[in-house]
């Protein structure tokens, strides 16, 4: 498997929603304050998650996933699709799916960013999500893969979200991001932040993301989805 190669590689001492160190200057004004609208140049990737969900509540859960999404976003059927093309003609629920941030981990050039969370459907059930983000030429966000699954106990609403910067410091030594023909993966532009997917016939999937500390990859999301029933 692609993903465990992967966690090999970084563990070396170099190294559905759809159904703290002081950071450096580009990854501080990350965090100012947003406007919510997605195009603020100075709006956290947590500024536009929690956007996104608020947007999900007054305008709908579908139209909210296709405002929020980049053209070539990726979503999972369980399969990969297109997120636009598959969302496009899609009606919105009567009433949309709420979800909140606990963790997000950012490039150290603010270019990307991963947050994961939980969610909670009208009917009670519970899950968790995980989103990559991507920072925009306008200097707003776009997510660009979205996936989760389904949990027994949900996840809490933490006072304070866990944030992580990638150092700048050092040369990644390795690339943390393989490729395959049922696996799809990016990194940030200055290489702090790496990102990728796996599926299987059956459906099932991984999502794995890692962080550069400065000497080391470090994985810092790792979910495993098992195949729909």
């Amino acid at each position: 498997m692609i993903a465990a190669l992967l966690l090999l590689a970084i563990a070396s001492p170099a190294s559905v929603r759809a159904e703290p160190v002081e950071a450096p200057a580009t990854a501080r004004a990350e965090r100012s304050p947003s406007t919510g609208s997605g195009r603020t140049e100075l709006g956290s990737a947590l500024d536009a998650e929690r956007a996104f969900a608020a947007d999900a509540q007054t305008l709908g859960q579908w139209t909210a996933f296709r405002k929020w999404a980049a053209s070539d976003a990726t979503m999972f059927v369980p399969q990969p699709v297109n997120a636009q093309a598959w969302l496009k003609d899609r009606t919105d629920p009567a009433k949309a799916i709420s979800w909140w941030p606990t963790a997000s981990y950012v490039s150290c050039d603010g270019s990307l960013a991963v947050n994961t969370g939980g969610w909670k459907r009208p009917d009670g059930s519970v899950g968790y999500f995980s989103t990559v983000w991507q920072r925009q030429p306008d200097g707003g966000w776009k997510w660009i893969v979205d996936g989760g699954d389904d949990l027994k106990v949900g996840r809490d609403k933490p006072r304070i979200i866990q944030s992580e910067v990638g150092s700048c410091a050092g040369t990644p030594t390795q690339d943390p991001i393989l490729s395959s023909d049922n696996a799809g993966g990016g990194r940030a532009s200055d290489r702090t932040l790496g990102w990728m997917w796996e599926t299987a016939q059956d459906g099932s999937r991984r999502f794995w993301a890692a962080i550069w500390t400065g000497k080391r990859w470090k994985a810092v999301v790792d979910d495993k989805i098992a195949a729909p029933k």
